[in-house]
């Protein structure tokens, strides 16, 4: 039983590490509003994510995770490619294309993300 233990935690212990991570390296300071369209999205543990193509950029935007979104409305067919939504976030600050999404404005729908 302890040796049991003992490897699912040498197992367990660096997916979780490797999974979660801080947002300090977002600026939250300065909130972002942009509307774009999707150009690629993903549903998926431990983040969801869209590229967004606005005007300026294109955008990586990190979600939530799936079960999250999902209990707050916001279904895998909302970010689906071609669709045009605005997401509000914040900045990544080594990775000037990134963002951490705080919600998300998509078919009409505001969707609280965090």
């Amino acid at each position: 039983m302890k040796l049991r233990t003992a490897v699912f935690a040498l197992v367990a212990l660096p997916m979780a590490a490797l999974s979660h991570h801080g947002w300090s390296e977002y600026d939250s300071d300065k909130l972002l509003k942009l509307t774009g369209t999707i150009a690629e999205s993903g549903y998926e543990h431990p983040h969801g994510y869209v590229k967004l193509v606005t005007p300026d950029k294109t955008w990586q935007a990190v979600l939530a995770p799936p079960s999250r979104m999902e209990a707050r409305g916001l279904p895998k067919e909302a970010v689906k490619v071609g669709a045009t939504v605005t997401v509000e976030g914040y900045a990544n600050r080594n990775k000037p294309n990134e963002m951490r999404a705080e919600r998300i404005i998509a078919g009409g729908k505001t969707v609280e993300l965090r």
